[in-house]
């Protein structure tokens, strides 16, 4: 068979592989979200005792390879408590995703000048109260650009899951390869061309949000 005919054939495994890789990102992007929100809050605003802990996780994020995180949640955890694949990669890219997103979120944060925080409390809000609704909200709109760089870094790591056995693009890709007995550069090739138009259609929906969501007197992305 052509290689033509082989991806036509297969055409379905690689795009049901490149769904699962989708849900991946969008699943892990989400707990890095949170993560990396609550990790930047505490360490501009929390207390000393609060703020060494999670200074320490996720410097220990940032600083483990992301394989080694997918093996100790996937087999370490799994000694323990049994953890279907897509669940530790969740879990493991994840951590990893809220360590560099907190550092995102820390940025945006301090970007809103202070003056905004005095005016607020000036007001009668509380020092909560004023992060929750003014100081956020305005970090979250300023840090849309940098967490693009993010969706992309975590959006080819999804790749990494095949070592703990979720199927999802890249492993579909190998399954096609063994199956026919060759054309390896055609499907890898194919597959790579997967991933960068997700990834580019990513990127310019978060460029097209950014630009609605821009905060007037800021510099916007040329």
């Amino acid at each position: 068979m052509s290689i033509y005919g082989v991806l036509l054939d297969q055409l379905p495994y690689l795009l049901q592989g490149l769904g699962i890789a989708v849900l991946l990102l969008m699943a892990l992007l989400v707990v890095g979200l949170v993560l990396g929100l609550f990790f930047a809050l505490v360490e501009i605003y929390g207390p000393l005792w609060a703020r060494l802990p999670v200074y320490a996780l996720e410097r220990f994020a940032r600083g483990v390879p992301a394989i080694i995180l997918l093996f100790l949640f996937y087999y370490g955890i799994g000694n323990v408590y049994a953890i279907p694949s897509f669940a530790a990669a969740v879990a493991a890219l994840g951590l990893r995703s809220g360590g560099y997103q907190s550092q995102i979120f820390r940025g945006a944060i301090q970007s809103v000048p202070y003056g905004q925080m005095l005016a607020a409390r000036a007001i009668g809000m509380g020092r909560m109260g004023a992060v929750a609704y003014i100081i956020v909200p305005q970090a979250l709109r300023h840090a849309i650009g940098p967490w693009s760089n993010e969706f992309s870094a975590e959006f080819k790591d999804t790749s990494l899951a095949y070592v703990i056995g979720v199927i999802e693009l890249t492993r579909q890709a190998h399954y096609i390869i063994s199956n026919q007995h060759g054309h390896t550069l055609p499907v890898l090739l194919f597959a790579a061309v997967l991933y960068f138009v997700v990834n580019r259609f990513g990127n310019s929906l978060l460029y097209r949000l950014e630009d609605r969501l821009e905060v007037p007197g800021f510099e916007r992305r040329s």
